[in-house]
């Protein structure tokens, strides 16, 4: 979805920003691609939080992206949270029933 968004936002920029938001907004979208590749690794980690981060800086060129990327970024913490739950519960019942 965020990559969706972020198309959208670039076509708003073309016509509301300066070439430098149309580059960021670019760089916004290889930094999702390429986040959403190597999620398996802790890089794809690092690079999911930068894209967060970058879409709430992303609202100096497009101002509803303050709004929209603090969005994404609480989608992505509670994300994490259940993940996390999720694999706890999942360690669990597998002590309970080694097989």
């Amino acid at each position: 979805m965020e990559i969706l968004l972020v198309g959208f936002a670039l076509l708003l920029a073309k016509d509301q920003t300066s070439q430098a938001g149309l580059y960021f907004g670019y760089f916004i979208l290889l930094l999702n691609i390429l986040a959403l590749g190597t999620l398996r690794n802790k890089l794809g980690w690092i690079l999911g939080w930068a894209v967060q981060v970058s879409l709430i800086i992303y609202g100096f060129y497009i101002f509803m992206m303050f709004f929209i990327g603090a969005l994404f970024l609480a989608l992505w913490i509670t994300a994490i949270v259940v993940g996390q739950k999720g694999e706890a519960i999942k360690r669990a019942r597998e002590g309970e029933n080694p097989q």
